[in-house]
């Protein structure tokens, strides 16, 4: 049986390895990686997921990022990815009970907004994200409006206008 661990516990080089397997070589380029630029990311709310011989087969990582508004002002939130599963674990339910657990975690400590770019129809079924707030949302580099999504963990309507980008008061 797989279970999930915190991810601070698995070598920086397994983690690479698997982002590198999940996603390819050319990961680094996508706007994901331009949001949370400089940022580390949050080991409170980043999982791996061991198999039933202790193997490290899945990574869930999160990131201390914020909307910019207009007139620089941030609103903190927490981006969720990516939720990475080694190619010969996928779809054993292994990303989704990573993300029931960042979800739960987050709910729990009534932290900032969860937001990230994905699938709306999978993400919105199982955890409520929704683009619905995020119209007036940007990120820096290509990305589909639609798939811009956010989760309000503690109530609090999510919106506003601006740019996606690193959370600054932790990058300084």
């Amino acid at each position: 049986m797989s279970h999930i661990v915190p991810l601070d516990t698995q070598p920086e080089q397994a983690l690479e390895q698997l982002l590198d397997a999940a996603f390819g070589l050319d990961r680094h380029g996508r706007t994901a990686y331009m949001i949370r630029r400089g940022m580390p990311w949050l080991p409170d709310l980043s999982f791996a997921m061991l198999d039933a011989g202790g193997a490290f087969i899945g990574s869930l990582q999160s990131w201390p990022v914020a909307l910019t508004q207009p007139d620089g002002a941030q609103v903190p939130l927490v981006m969720v990815g990516p939720v990475a599963v080694r190619p010969d674990h996928q779809n054993g339910g292994h990303g989704r009970a990573m993300m029931d657990k960042v979800v739960a975690v987050a709910r729990a400590r009534s932290m900032e907004p969860l937001m990230m770019i994905g699938d709306p129809e999978y993400y919105g079924r199982f955890w409520g994200f929704s683009a619905d707030g995020t119209a007036g949302w940007t990120a820096p580099g290509p990305f589909e409006q639609r798939r811009l999504l956010a989760l309000s963990v503690d109530g609090r309507p999510v919106g506003g206008e601006g740019m996606l980008a690193p959370r600054m008061a932790l990058a300084a």
